[in-house]
């Protein structure tokens, strides 16, 4: 009778003895049992043992037979994974043959991985990509690993990005921000502000971009300029964001007013023409949170058709946004990133009592006599408690009226605000200036010229 105990006294004589029972005629049920539980395997164990079983019909016993002879790490079995890695019908027991050849480690494997960079499974040439990482000091191999870079698959281009890359990383831990950034509010251009955050600053960037042409603070020659402009910011906020940490953006479509009775309104599809090219940028989206406003609150585009109910003309009320989540791409678990803060950080983080499980979230909107659009404190609240740690440094680009910072403050968190008009600025003074007193660190206030010397001097 097969048990795991019987297995561990056989596989100790080298593997004669399971020659024998996978010839004796067992069914697949027994071949998948053995295969599955036979556990580390000693030194000097004969892997021709599991050769005849590379050819089975069974699927998942090709699957396992593959990751047993990965655990002999003896290049003398090359040539037939390699074999298997090229001809394989099922796409995962190529993937694990490519990865046992990388647990062999030879160069003689260097040929055989480079050919798999062209293979049309995007999850196999990212395995070979890693096996033949060990050898990328090697000519040859870091001239076609290089070559990816124009390869179409963004996971594939993002890895390669981060090992040839030469920009320099922050010397900063994963857990903690420059000093010079923490509760700071720079007033200019967020372009040239972005420029001298140094790399791996920021822990979250919770935002909600000035809307096209639809308020009075954000006039743009075109839609493409805007999204253009867009594009560069985000792009900065990217190289900036700490690994894996995240980026969340509040926007909705909006509606350019018709410029008389002869023409139409214009809608535009912010979120989604904002996440094709966020995508591009490198961020991973994760998830889609929708804000609902009450009716109550947002414009009637009902009066017409709730007249003359005539097809075609319906208009429903825009009561929703979205917060969009996204993460900046890393080949690490989100342990990882949790796994950087000491236990006492970890446990004042947690978010206790009841919360939001659904992915609708019932937040009134709020009103500022001298901003038209501003975040709920409510919003930012739930964002910055599910997305940070106590003492994270959280980004707004675009300031507004300071909300963001309030959040910040209150829940023990650091804030970095840009802004760049001067009433704006002032709002956010005067909102910090109560809070402020209570706090140990002190809120800074940099015009971009004073901001550009401190960080030359500081950083």
């Amino acid at each position: 009778m097969l048990t795991k105990d019987y297995l561990e006294k056989i596989k100790k004589e080298g593997g004669t003895v399971l020659s024998d029972i996978f010839n004796s005629g067992i069914n697949n049920n027994e071949i998948i049992f053995i295969l599955n539980n036979l556990g580390r395997l000693p030194a000097g164990f004969k892997g021709d043992t599991f050769i005849p079983l590379l050819n089975h019909p069974n699927d998942k016993i090709r699957l396992l037979t593959v990751k047993n002879i990965g655990k002999l790490c003896n290049d003398s079995y090359l040539g037939v994974i390699a074999y298997i890695a090229k001809t394989d019908d099922n796409t995962m027991i190529r993937r694990e043959a490519i990865s046992t050849i990388g647990r062999m480690r030879t160069e003689k494997a260097i040929p055989i991985l480079i050919k798999q960079l062209n293979d049309k499974d995007p999850k196999v040439v990212l395995q070979a990509i890693r096996a033949l990482f060990i050898f990328k000091n090697i000519k040859k191999v870091e001239k076609s690993l290089k070559e990816l870079f124009k390869h179409p698959n963004e996971t594939i281009k993002s890895v390669i990005e981060k090992e040839f890359s030469n920009k320099p990383k922050s010397d900063v831990k994963h857990s903690q921000s420059p000093a010079t950034m923490q509760n700071v509010l720079v007033q200019g251009d967020v372009r040239k502000i972005l420029k001298v955050i140094p790399d791996e600053t920021i822990h979250l960037t919770f935002t909600s971009p000035p809307y096209y042409n639809a308020r009075d603070y954000s006039i743009f020659k075109s839609y493409n300029e805007y999204l253009d402009f867009l594009k560069n910011v985000f792009s900065e906020v990217y190289r900036i964001t700490k690994e894996g940490r995240f980026f969340i953006l509040n926007t909705s479509p909006i509606i350019i007013p018709r410029v008389s009775r002869q023409h139409s309104s214009k809608r535009y599809p912010i979120p989604f023409d904002i996440h094709s090219f966020l995508i591009e940028i490198g961020w991973e989206f994760i998830d889609d949170i929708i804000w609902v406003k009450p009716e109550a609150s947002v414009k009637n585009r009902n009066a017409g058709f709730l007249q003359h109910r005539k097809p075609l003309a319906y208009k429903p009320n825009p009561r929703t946004e979205y917060v969009m989540v996204y993460r900046k791409q890393t080949d690490k678990l989100l342990d990882w990133n949790i796994k950087q803060y000491d236990s006492k950080i970890t446990d004042k983080s947690k978010v206790l009592g009841e919360y939001e499980t659904s992915n609708v979230w019932f937040i009134d909107p709020c009103f500022d006599k001298v901003h038209s659009a501003v975040f709920p404190l409510e919003l930012c609240r739930r964002v910055i408690t599910f997305y940070s740690f106590v003492n994270d440094l959280v980004f707004d680009p675009f300031g507004g009226s300071g909300t963001l910072a309030k959040a910040a403050l209150e829940l023990e968190r650091y804030f970095l605000l840009t802004e760049i008009k001067g009433d704006y600025v002032k709002r956010i003074k005067n909102r910090l200036a109560k809070q402020a007193l209570l706090e140990p660190k002190k809120p800074a206030f940099f015009s971009l010229k004073e901001f550009i010397k401190k960080c030359k001097k500081e950083l």
